[in-house]
């Protein structure tokens, strides 16, 4: 009995087994197997960026994925990321204006200078202890979006604005806010104007591709007024044709503006209305997707904001090496590894700071008293003088 019931068994233990090896799981008709699940290319005239990066629209089944860019693809975080590129090649790549003094402008002997290019070489020096490591790539407003999204550039500081769709469809992460502008208006002092008011069917000289853009046509419809804007591609073209007369006014970010007064064929001819038509907060931006060199950027901007707050500026910071108080000593790489964190030596505050300087000297070189701007700092402060400035801290 015993011998029959092993037989039954292992017959039936064979048919199981039988059934298992020989027994296939089939997909549904009409779905796709494991295998089969990526999805189908996107057409190619799907991919254009639209014109205006103020009013783009993420795909509605991406809601957080930027518009690849026309004629190119998107560029994604290389392998190590985006720092780690920047290592190997040695250099960092900037993308910056080069036609507006006092931010980005480029002399005679084709030397970048200005407050954001400062901050290019804040991050070169933060790198590679080294401010000159930095490749500076002039980028005009309607350029810039397309040279980060095909990562033809690492960083964009180029008195580019922080908006909602920026940091969403186009596809930004941008760092701390470096100056806090507003959008002004230049015009004739002999043409009588104090207000925007005043200013109902005027001629309007403004840069396109810009929020400059659509800012004014903000600002003339919420008052009822009619305008004719004058646009221009280039920053440049488009204060000249206001210069020549074109145009009856000027706008673009009051820093600008300060800016284009000095480059005016007679400057004491043109007033900048007392009249703030927008927010315009200016910072650097990287493309969304790679966390730590976006940590990066950040931090290395924050060092400028927690050494002026310190006191630590490019002529004492030796001095502060040697400090024994524990929140500079962090601060300056002396203890702990705060650095490695976010893929950056551990004194890169102390690099920033020795080579470029504290935000304050940053701004005096190249927008303060001894300057021919002479911009009051105003929200550009730190929060402990009435400003906007404030770093978290440094543990």
């Amino acid at each position: 009995m015993k011998r029959q019931m092993l037989v039954l068994l292992a017959a039936a233990l064979a048919m199981v087994l039988a059934a298992c090896g020989g027994q296939q799981q089939q997909a549904p008709v009409g779905q796709p197997s494991a295998a089969g699940t990526e999805a189908p290319a996107a057409p190619a005239d799907a991919t254009e960026a639209p014109a205006d990066p103020a009013v783009t629209e993420a795909p509605a089944e991406v809601p957080t994925a930027a518009p690849a860019p026309a004629g190119g693809e998107m560029a994604q975080p290389a392998t190590g990321g985006r720092l780690q590129t920047i290592i190997s090649r040695g250099t960092l790549i900037c993308g910056a204006n080069q036609v507006l003094p006092g931010f980005g402008n480029v002399d005679a002997a084709g030397e970048f200078s200005g407050f954001d290019v400062d901050f290019c070489r804040a991050v070169a020096a933060a790198i590679f202890d080294d401010p000159t490591k930095v490749e500076f790539r002039p980028l005009t407003a309607a350029e810039r979006f397309t040279a980060v999204q095909t990562g033809e550039v690492d960083v964009l500081i180029r008195n580019t604005t922080h908006t909602l769709s920026r940091d969403g469809s186009v596809g930004l992460d941008f760092a701390p806010i470096t100056f806090y502008d507003g959008q002004g208006m230049m015009v004739r002092i002999a043409d009588g104007i104090s207000t925007i008011e005043d200013m109902a069917g005027a001629r309007v000289c403004v840069q396109t591709g810009t929020t400059t853009e659509l800012n004014l046509a903000d600002n003339f419809r919420a008052r009822g007024l009619d305008f004719e804007a004058v646009v221009f591609q280039d920053a440049d073209a488009t204060f000249a044709a206001y210069d020549s007369g074109q145009c009856d006014g000027f706008t673009t970010d009051k820093s600008g503006l300060v800016s284009y007064q000095t480059k005016a064929n007679d400057p004491t001819e043109h007033m900048i209305l007392d009249v703030t038509m927008s927010k315009e907060p200016l910072g650097p931006s990287v493309l969304q997707g790679d966390a730590q060199w976006a940590d990066a950027v950040t931090w290395i901007v924050f060092a400028t904001f927690e050494a002026e707050e310190l006191g630590i500026t490019s002529a004492n910071i030796d001095t502060f090496l040697a400090s024994e108080e524990p929140t500079i000593r962090r601060f300056v790489g002396a203890e702990g590894e705060l650095g490695q964190g976010i893929g950056l030596p551990n004194d890169f505050a102390a690099r920033v700071i020795r080579h470029v300087g504290n935000y304050e000297e940053i701004y005096n070189r190249n927008l303060g008293p001894d300057t021919p701007f002479n911009l009051p700092r105003g929200q550009n402060a730190l929060y402990t003088d009435g400003g906007l400035l404030y770093s978290p801290p440094f543990r």
